[in-house]
């Protein structure tokens, strides 16, 4: 008899282990793997399903053809950094501390002190602790460390990603031989002209003691030697050696390759992804791919060079279409398709200053005014916004409602199971009733465009209406005049000269007019003065939800810091080239 019950209480023990196993696996199989694909700084004007005509991007198009088009899709902020910041915290940058007040309104170095906060929960954290492998390839820009050169406290690993390999900070003309310098050139200039004059200056003073015209001691002569060699070295130690300090790969917590190669650093990203879904095919993972394409220096990879009918810009963002087949074809192959939602967009919008040799380096923004750095004309925010899910949304489906990069957040979240933090505001909403056509209206009412932490435009989009306002209260001065952008500038300012204020503010109804070419005013619109009062009160409601929080953008916390360097070997001797683990990419012909 005691028999039978110990052997009834080791079948009963078996069978509860086997009842859990199988209800944790489906519990994993209802999970959907995610797929997150961001481009970096592409027009929503460069995709042929955003009617461009002359680039060729057949991947991104099918998954446009296959899932669900995005045509008012908006970032956060129209630079980087902020942008990256607002996408994984599903918060506006002002909020976490990632807006600039400054000229400077990105981290500039990877051995900067600012970056993505550690009390920020990002949707990588929520997905880790739902079971999810999190992983992410590519680039990061959200800072790395703290206080010293190992504590990792912006790192992805801090901020909930099981595995990271790529950038952590981002693709700049330093990372290539012979182009001028992208960071902090008009310094540089400065500290350069200082140099010249002291050199100039101390060349003189010693030919004319030796010729016995002046009168000089050489102790003086010495000293102005020294102080000469000082501020040279203040301009060599950080800018002399960008390419050392910012273009490096990491994987994990490793520096593996500094400086790294351009175009074996992209083959590299695609082959980390697809390895990354065939280790994980077997629980549901979380794979954020975030490209260096189509930020400059643009690719020269022979595989596509001359391929396009727009110049080497083209040939780039011809090279990402190819990498996200290649990715998507992974997932197909693994019989993974159908569990898999896929999400493909960019950071903001194309970089229409962009010129190298006196030909266009950056992307088109379609119709849309403006481009990257102008946070309140449609080219700086509206990016491309696809999602594709076989057998859950609907082929060949648009949605023209106003959405966010950061509605991401909310809806993987949901997917997963997860909840939102309960202690602080979240900006963004889940897509999911949207996607899935069970509503056709966006939560969104109002849409605040940040320029760094300046409030340059609001939308609006009223209830029971499909109109679409926008409010311009700040907005860029274009240079040269006539031009539509800043091209004496390269980039857009925030605040200062180089913006106009308006009081009212400039009114567009960009549901009929996505140009924005037309202001609105009293005569043209009977409801105008509803309309501002509208917007203005929704302004001042959404300045009550602000709170003061540390400036992770401030002048001290971007710039360079040597205590703070990732290195590959002793510092400064930084240098290393990555091992040959990685296996080359099939050719795309």
């Amino acid at each position: 008899m005691d028999c039978f019950v110990i052997h009834w209480r080791f079948l009963t023990a078996v069978l509860s282990c086997c009842l859990l196993i199988s209800g944790g696996s489906a519990e994993n199989d209802s999970k959907p793997n995610i797929l997150l694909i961001m481009a970096d700084d592409l027009g929503i004007g460069d995709l042929g399903c955003y009617g461009n005509d002359t680039i060729r991007t057949p991947n991104i198009d099918r998954l446009a053809k296959e899932g669900v088009k995005l045509t008012q899709h908006i970032s956060a902020a129209a630079f980087c950094t902020p942008s990256r910041a607002a996408f994984m915290t599903s918060r506006y940058p002002i909020r976490s501390g990632m807006a600039s007040e400054s000229s400077v309104p990105v981290i500039l170095w990877n051995a900067a002190s600012g970056g993505l906060p550690n009390n920020e929960t990002t949707f990588a954290k929520i997905l880790q602790k739902q079971g999810y492998t999190t992983g992410l390839i590519g680039k990061w820009h959200l800072g790395v460390n703290c206080e010293n050169r190992t504590d990792h406290c912006h790192h992805p690993l801090y901020h909930g990603f099981d595995y990271f390999y790529g950038l952590p900070y981002t693709l700049v003309s330093d990372c290539r031989s012979g182009l001028p310098s992208e960071i902090m050139s008009k310094l540089q200039d400065e500290i350069l002209f200082l140099n010249q004059v002291i050199g100039l200056g101390l060349l003189s003073l010693i030919l004319g003691r030796l010729a016995g015209l002046l009168p000089v001691g050489w102790k003086v002569i010495g000293l102005l030697s020294f102080c000469g060699t000082l501020c040279f070295l203040s301009w060599y130690i950080p800018f002399g050696l960008i390419r050392q300090w910012n273009c490096i790969i990491m994987k994990n917590n490793d520096v593996i390759e500094q400086p790294f190669e351009i175009e074996e650093a992209s083959n590299d990203l695609l082959q980390e992804a697809v390895h990354f879904i065939e280790r994980n095919k077997e629980r549901p993972f979380l794979l954020y791919f975030s490209f260096m394409h189509v930020h400059t220096p643009l690719s020269e990879d022979k595989r596509f060079a001359g391929k396009s009918k727009y110049g080497q810009y083209g040939d780039t963002v011809e090279e990402m279409d190819w990498i996200i087949g290649e990715i998507t074809d992974s997932i197909k192959k693994l019989s993974l398709e159908n569990k898999t939602l896929v999400y493909f967009t960019s950071d903001h919008g194309g970089h229409l200053e962009s010129r190298q040799m006196g030909k266009q380096t950056g992307g088109w923004n379609g119709v849309y005014k403006g481009g990257k750095g102008m946070a309140g004309w449609e080219g700086g925010i509206r990016v491309p916004g696809i999602f594709k899910w076989p057998g859950v949304f609907q082929a060949e489906t648009t949605i023209n409602e106003p959405t966010s990069l950061m509605d991401v957040y909310p809806t993987v979240v949901s997917l997963a199971g997860g909840t939102l933090p309960e202690d602080r505001t979240i900006d963004g909403r889940n897509l999911m009733p949207l996607l899935l056509g069970r509503t056709h209206r966006s939560e969104h009412e109002f849409m605040f465009h940040y320029c760094g932490s300046y409030l340059h435009a609001v939308r609006w989009h009223p209830k029971n209406s499909d109109a679409v306002y926008k409010a311009h209260y700040v907005t860029p001065i274009f240079s040269p005049e006539g031009a539509v952008g800043c091209y004496n500038t390269i980039y857009c300012t925030c605040y200062g000269p180089g913006v106009m204020h308006h009081d009212p503010p400039l009114l567009f109804d960009i549901s009929m007019d996505p140009s924005e070419m037309h202001v609105l005013s009293p005569q043209t619109e009977p409801k105008y003065y509803n309309i501002i009062k509208q917007i203005q009160a929704a302004v001042e409601e959404h300045k009550n939800t602000l709170t003061d929080v540390p400036k992770q953008m401030s002048f001290y916390n971007v710039i360079w810091k040597p205590w703070l360097q990732p290195c590959c070997g002793t510092f400064p001797f930084c240098s290393c080239r990555k091992n040959s683990e990685m296996h080359s990419a099939d050719d795309p012909n």
